[in-house]
């Protein structure tokens, strides 16, 4: 992934990345979320942004550099990365992690609770 060296007028660089947080911040469901990533993401940036956010949940569950690095085929320096932003502030990831932690839950439960309904009327 390359930048261009010409920098952009900083007015119309803060008007492009409202437009694109705006528009992310619209999107109702993960399948026009996905649409709209497919469309301007090549599947390396992707990837990248998939395995940067798999490093931070793996890193919040306090797995070892080991086991991230062999089920998310990533090196040593990027997890550290990672782990540099989070222990900054990393203000972004921290809200990412704690939203799927509480999907996570939910999951959960609501196995739970369709288990034991089925359980009832056995």
């Amino acid at each position: 992934m390359q930048i261009s060296k010409k920098g952009v007028n900083k007015k119309v660089s803060t008007r492009i990345f409202t437009s694109l947080y705006q528009v992310l911040a619209d999107f109702r469901r993960p399948v026009q979320v996905a649409s709209f990533l497919n469309d301007i993401l090549s599947d390396t940036e992707k990837t990248v942004l998939a395995k940067r956010l798999g490093i931070a949940m793996y890193l919040s569950k306090n797995k070892s550099y080991d086991a991230i690095r062999k089920d998310l085929k990533v090196s040593s320096a990027t997890i550290a990365s990672v782990q540099k932003w989070l222990e900054q502030g990393g203000e972004g990831l921290t809200l990412a992690i704690k939203t799927i932690e509480a999907d996570e839950w939910a999951e959960e439960l609501s196995q739970k609770i369709s288990s034991s309904f089925k359980n009832v009327f056995k």
